[in-house]
């Protein structure tokens, strides 16, 4: 899998995370998350996305 690929899908799943977390947050507590608060939980689901898509890229030959 390429780079920009991998890159791609790492940017999507940080924009469905930071929307998922906001929009489950407003709801169960009525005001609106900070935006860096958002970013971190983001930040945090990126990292285990990225070393997963190393490892499939590891273990496909190209």
């Amino acid at each position: 899998m390429p780079f920009w690929q991998r890159a791609l899908i790492l940017v999507v799943a940080i924009l469905v995370v930071s929307f998922l977390i906001d929009m489950i947050w407003q709801s169960i507590f009525g005001f609106v998350l900070p935006g860096y608060i958002i970013g971190v939980f983001s930040g945090l689901t990126a990292v285990p996305i990225w070393d997963m898509l190393k490892r499939l890229k590891l273990s496909q030959p190209e």
